[in-house]
C-alpha cells in the first residue's frame, strides 16, 4: 500500500472546535410580517411619554406634574371632557377617512387639504344661500362638504390609478392648494367687511350652525362621527366590499387574480376618504368656529394619520385614539397656565408617531437559528 493510500485509509478526525464561539442565531427581516403586535402600541406611547418627559425635565419642570395637569385639563371636569370630545370629532372623521384608504395600502396624507375644501364648500352655502332655513341649510352644507372633500380625494386617486403617480406626493401637495384656497377666500372675496380686517367670513347665523349640547360647545358633529364609525365597522366586517378591501390590503396580487377591480376600489376609497375629511371641515366650521377663518385647523388632517396608526384601523380603536388625541390637544392648552407652551402636545404627537413607525419596523425582524 502506498503512502497516499495509507493516508486515505486513516479516518479523519473531526475538526476541533474553534476557540471563537459562533453565533447560534441570526437577525433577519421577515417580509410576511405586516403589522406589529398590540403591545407594541402601548410600548410606543410609553416611550414617547418618557422621551418627552426628559425634555420637560431638562426645562426645569416636573414631568409627572405636567402630565397630571394635562390629564386633569382634558378629563378632570365636564368642561374638559366636552372640549376633548369637540377636538375628537374632526380627528375621528379624518382618521376614519385615512383608515379606509390605508385598508388597501393607499397612503392618503391629504386629509388636511380635504378638511379645508370641505369647510370652504360648507361656507359657500352660507355665502350664496344666506336665507335658507336650518332644515335646508345644514343638509346642503353636509352635501357640499362631502362632495368637495370627495373630489379632492379623487384628485389624488386618479393620477395614482391611471398614471402610477405616487399618492404621497399628490395628496401632500393638494394640502397646500387647499390651504391657499382657504386663505384666498378669507382674505379676499368672502372677507367680513365688518370684521375689523380679521381674515374671516361673516359669522354664521343660527340656521347655519350645528345644534350644541346644553351650554357646552359639543355639537351634532359627534353624531356624524359615531354614525360613520358604525357604518365603517359593519361594511368592513360583514359585506362583500369589506372583504374585498381586506383581501386587497393583505395580498393585492391574489385579489387581482380573483378578479377584484382594484382600480375601482382605489377610486372609491379615496372618494370616501376625502368625503369624510370634508365632513370634518363642515363640522368644525359650522359647529365650533361658526365662520370660515384663517388657521381653522390646527393640523387635524395630519394628526389623523397618527390616530389611524395608533388604532391599527380598528373602528373602536379609532374612537378611543381620537378621544385620547383630543385630550392631548386640550391638555396642551391647560399646561400654558404653568408656563409651558401648548405645542408640547405636538411634541408628544410626533414622538408617538416616531415610536409607532420604529415599532412597526422592529416587528418585522426575527431571530432564526443558524444551520
Amino acid at each position: 500500500m502506498s503512502e497516499r493510500q495509507a493516508a486515505a485509509a486513516v479516518p479523519l478526525e473531526p475538526p476541533k472546535p474553534s476557540s471563537r464561539r459562533m453565533w447560534a442565531y441570526r437577525l433577519e427581516i421577515d417580509p410576511s410580517r405586516t403589522g406589529s403586535p398590540w403591545w407594541m402600541t402601548i410600548v410606543s406611547v410609553l416611550l414617547a411619554l418618557l422621551l418627552c418627559g426628559i425634555f420637560i425635565a431638562a426645562n426645569g419642570m416636573n414631568p409627572i406634574a405636567v402630565y397630571d395637569k394635562m390629564i386633569r385639563g382634558a378629563f378632570g371636569s365636564s368642561f374638559g371632557i366636552a372640549e376633548t370630545l369637540v377636538k375628537a370629532i374632526p380627528l375621528l372623521l379624518c382618521g376614519l377617512g385615512v383608515s379606509i384608504a390605508y385598508r388597501i395600502s393607499v397612503w392618503n396624507i391629504g386629509a388636511e387639504g380635504q378638511f379645508m375644501v370641505g369647510a370652504i364648500a360648507a361656507t359657500a352655502v352660507t355665502i350664496y344661500f344666506p336665507n335658507l332655513p336650518i332644515y335646508a341649510t345644514i343638509p346642503l352644507m353636509i352635501v357640499f362638504s362631502l362632495a368637495a372633500g370627495g373630489v379632492w380625494g379623487l384628485l389624488t386617486a386618479i393620477p395614482r390609478t391611471y398614471f402610477q403617480v405616487n399618492e404621497l406626493v399628490t395628496s401632500l401637495m393638494l394640502n397646500y392648494v387647499g390651504l391657499l384656497a382657504l386663505d384666498y377666500v378669507v382674505f379676499g372675496p368672502w372677507k367680513d367687511p365688518k370684521g375689523f380686517n380679521f381674515p374671516g367670513t361673516p359669522m354664521f347665523n343660527e340656521a347655519q350652525s350645528l345644534p350644541v349640547l346644553g351650554d357646552t360647545r359639543l355639537h351634532m358633529g359627534l353624531l356624524f362621527a359615531l354614525a360613520a364609525v358604525a357604518i365603517y365597522a359593519l361594511l368592513v366586517k360583514y359585506t362583500k366590499w369589506g372583504y374585498e378591501l381586506r383581501l386587497i390590503g393583505a395580498n393585492p396580487e391574489a385579489a387581482r387574480n380573483a378578479g377584484i377591480p382594484i382600480k375601482r376600489h382605489i377610486l372609491l376609497v379615496m372618494l370616501i376618504s376625502g368625503a369624510l375629511a370634508g365632513l370634518a371641515g363642515m363640522s368644525e366650521v359650522s359647529g365650533v368656529s361658526h365662520r370660515l377663518m384663517y388657521g381653522i385647523s390646527p393640523g387635524y388632517g395630519y394628526t389623523a394619520i397618527i390616530v389611524a396608526w395608533l388604532a391599527k384601523l380598528h373602528p373602536v380603536g379609532l374612537a378611543v385614539s381620537a378621544v385620547l388625541f383630543g385630550g392631548l390637544i386640550v391638555g396642551g392648552y391647560s399646561v400654558q397656565t404653568i408656563g409651558l407652551p401648548s405645542s408640547i402636545s405636538n411634541m408628544i404627537q410626533g414622538a408617538i408617531l416616531f415610536f409607532l413607525i420604529a415599532g412597526g419596523m422592529l416587528s418585522k425582524f426575527r431571530l432564526r437559528r443558524n444551520g
